[in-house]
């Protein structure tokens, strides 16, 4: 992945944090699969579970970043993100799956597209 990944979401991160969410954890490993980032909405009390999926690019010569967020990709999120709620005792809550696409052209600042409630459990069906 080289430093471009870890880049982008370092970048994702401090957008979100602008925008109000709590960072939980970075890089979560479950036994369904990583999460890139969890977050948590408001002050932390009852707020929703924010699961965001980063794809960074430096082109669009394989399409638009956010779209290799394939069906499958999908499924494994959310079971990773079911499991990493459980774990944590935070179950109650609810869970929104934003997608974050960083493209980053060389020359140019990076773009930073925010696609908050992409997915839903209820669209994976667990």
């Amino acid at each position: 992945m080289g430093a471009l990944g870890p880049a982008g979401e370092s970048l994702a991160a401090s957008f979100l944090a602008r925008r109000g969410l709590r960072l939980l954890g970075r890089n979560v490993r479950t036994p369904f699969g990583e999460l890139d980032l969890v977050l948590v909405e408001g002050d932390g009390d009852g707020g929703a579970l924010v699961v965001c999926e980063v794809k960074t690019r430096r082109g669009l010569g394989f399409g638009a970043p956010a779209e290799s967020v394939t069906a499958a990709k999908r499924a494994r999120l959310a079971r990773a993100a079911v499991h990493f709620a459980r774990e944590r005792g935070l179950a109650s809550r609810p869970i929104r799956f934003d997608v974050v696409s960083v493209l980053a052209r060389a020359g140019r600042p990076p773009a930073v597209e925010h696609v908050e409630g992409a997915f839903s459990v209820d669209d994976i069906g667990l």
